[in-house]
């Protein structure tokens, strides 16, 4: 039987020393798919904002804007070109990756600064074979 978005996010999250929360978010829309996370105030409106920033960062106006200059540079069009992104806050690690099957599916881990960074993009690979079974990636 596949597992649920949340389910495959917990298996991230619990496989993750240091691990905060991890989500799958519809880069369309914007809207988190799925969700799992350890911190009181990850609230609702807390996880909205945090998933309109990462569609920003993948899918933003600025982005495309870049996108369609190297398209122009080389002569075809370029769409979607960021797959994977790795951001360090203060605090905490951030780590994106659009699910390739997917592309319009993206998992976000965070961690605390004292997670492994490559046991945290381990984590990741390991959510990206998960998801593409997950049904309710089906509509994406």
């Amino acid at each position: 039987m596949a597992k649920s978005i949340k389910d495959v996010c917990a298996d991230a999250l619990d496989s993750t020393d240091g691990g905060l929360g991890c989500a799958v978010v519809d880069l369309k829309s914007g809207l988190l798919l799925g969700v799992a996370h350890k911190i009181s105030y990850f609230t609702q409106s807390y996880l909205d904002a945090v998933a309109a920033a990462a569609v920003d960062m993948m899918r933003g106006n600025k982005i495309r804007a870049v996108e369609d200059m190297i398209g122009n540079m080389r002569g075809q069009p370029e769409k979607n070109l960021i797959q994977e992104v790795q951001m360090t806050t203060k605090n905490t690690y951030h780590f994106m990756a659009v699910v390739p099957e997917k592309p319009d599916a993206l998992i976000v881990l965070i961690t605390s600064r004292k997670a492994n960074l490559g046991l945290g993009w381990v984590a990741v690979r390991r959510a990206l074979a998960d998801l593409p079974q997950c049904k309710e990636l089906t509509y994406i």
